[in-house]
């Protein structure tokens, strides 16, 4: 005898199907339609502070660097509440140390006053980013059957191998170098992440909670395979 509700629900297909993800890689994201992405993380500048003069030249150098793209760009802004205790421990471990009694008063008093502004409100950090794609294919290409399919089912992996590889992974850098010299030319600081720093910024983004508590593995020690997607070194693909 054999009861249907005592048997166990067949596992569903892991999350990472439905993610766009196949490979980070050499300082690229790359998805599993064959496009890649760079990711720049870019500072900021206080608008307001500038003088009428400044805040027009910088409109106009914007407009420009719109007027001069070929290519689609993401913007985004990372909002994430600043965790801080990291700093409130180096400060513990100054007080510790510390052999002036004033001092070791001035210390405590500060980290007092610290722990007292964070629970009165949350200190938010914020980050800038720019997304570069690089798509031989573009959208308009792709027929309206493709694109619904793409959203509405898993997509399948299609591996970049040979010239193909090097011709993309060329192509975007040179996008990167674009975009950051325009970026510059607005007093704009903006540096490629590396592989690490991608996927660190993808851990945040789909576990943020988790990633509140567990930082993500070093690249060193990663190697993940499941159902698909491979973030990986040049050096682990060689082996």
């Amino acid at each position: 005898m054999f009861s249907k509700k005592l048997a166990k629900p067949k596992a569903g297909p892991a999350t990472q199907r439905y993610l766009d993800i196949a490979e980070i890689r050499e300082d690229m994201v790359i998805l599993k339609d064959g496009t890649v992405r760079a990711v720049l993380i870019v500072s900021s500048i206080n608008f307001a502070l500038k003088s009428e003069d400044e805040q027009q030249a910088l409109i106009q150098a914007y407009m420009q660097f719109l007027n001069g793209l070929d290519h689609p760009l993401q913007v985004v802004i990372q909002s994430r509440k600043m965790n801080i205790d990291n700093y409130l421990n180096a400060l513990q471990e100054q007080y510790r140390t510390q052999t002036n009694e004033l001092l070791r008063t001035q210390i405590q008093d500060y980290i007092a006053f610290v722990r007292q502004l964070v629970e009165l409100g949350q200190i938010m950090s914020k980050r800038f980013f720019v997304t570069i794609p690089y798509d031989p294919l573009t959208d308009k290409q792709r027929g309206f059957l493709y694109r619904l399919t793409s959203a509405i089912t898993p997509i399948s992996v299609l591996k970049l191998k040979g010239k193909q590889y090097e011709d993309r992974k060329r192509e975007l850098g040179k996008r990167v170098e674009y975009i950051r010299g325009h970026l510059a030319s607005m007093g704009l600081n903006a540096q490629r992440l590396d592989t690490q720093g991608l996927i660190e910024l993808y851990y945040r983004v789909y576990n943020p909670e988790v990633a509140e508590v567990q930082s993500a593995a070093d690249l060193n020690k990663l190697q993940i395979e499941d159902a698909g997607m491979i973030l990986q070194t040049p050096e682990t693909e060689a082996s």
